[in-house]
């Protein structure tokens, strides 16, 4: 099939390396190139390079679709919002990892884990004017499990993809919509201040904000740090590793060794 497609995000790249060893890749819709790091330099998303390497014309501009013409067109973590006559012009359908109509918007995966989730599903859908609302081809639920963290199931969602891809793209006509049932719940864009620990929350409710946001900010005998990565032994909160701020990542006992036998004090 001749496709183009439009992602951002580096979990998105094994999805489309498949979609480019069994189909037409016409062109590639990305975001544009964002400044990142301390001399905020220019840089592209893992899409456009993965798309430069491999000769595809890249898009940064959504207008830029304005007369292409494709057999469909592929959306998974995009992060733009896709105009009504744009939509219009071809057949556009989309993965988004969750079960919907729960975990409509930008972040299903993260809200899941943070919300302790213990399942969760990969939707391809055909896409319409309202967010993450339009008729489902097919739905395949996955189990999180208590110490995975977002990068892991972005890679489980990748590989669930890969195969739905497979099996819908071999006989699209086979694949009826279906309308969503049930109230929709809806997901919001996660920034520092979500990343800010609040040590009355339970053993669970910090490890999952952990697991989820990649990281949880604290202090720690009044230092500054990062939690990156936390486990729950007996139902107590563990912490296994930190970044104390202007430091490399270390793990607990080296932080506690540098206290030098000083009771420790969690925010504060």
């Amino acid at each position: 099939m001749k496709l183009i497609l439009m992602g951002t995000n580096d979990f998105v790249v094994p999805v489309f390396e498949s979609l480019r060893k069994k189909h037409d890749i016409l062109s590639v819709f990305t975001r544009a190139p964002k400044p990142t790091g301390r001399k905020q330099i220019l840089t592209p998303s893992p899409v456009h390079v993965w798309a430069e390497s491999h000769n595809i014309p890249v898009h940064t501009s959504i207008r830029d679709f304005d007369g292409m013409v494709a057999d469909c067109v592929f959306v998974m973590s995009y992060g733009v919002i896709i105009p009504d006559d744009i939509l219009s012009q071809s057949r556009f359908i989309n993965i988004h990892p969750s079960n919907l109509p729960k975990y409509r918007g930008p972040s299903p995966i993260r809200t899941a884990i943070k919300n302790g989730d213990k399942t969760s599903a990969v939707c391809l859908m055909q896409m319409n004017h309202d967010l993450d609302a339009g008729d489902i081809y097919m739905c395949r639920e996955f189990d999180i499990d208590l110490n995975d963290t977002n990068e892991i199931v972005e890679n489980r969602v990748a590989n669930i993809s890969i195969e739905m891809l497979d099996e819908y793209f071999s006989n699209p006509n086979a694949f009826l919509p279906k309308k969503q049932i049930g109230m929709p719940t809806f997901t919001h864009k996660f920034t520092g201040a979500d990343e800010i620990i609040d040590w009355k929350k339970t053993p669970i409710e910090i490890h999952n904000l952990v697991r989820a946001l990649g990281a949880g900010r604290t202090k720690i005998n009044g230092i500054d740090v990062k939690i990156l990565k936390t486990t729950l032994e007996n139902g107590n909160l563990q912490i296994l590793e930190l970044q104390p701020a202007g430091k490399r990542s270390m793990d607990w006992k080296s932080f506690v060794n540098g206290l030098q036998g000083a009771d420790i004090k969690y925010g504060e």
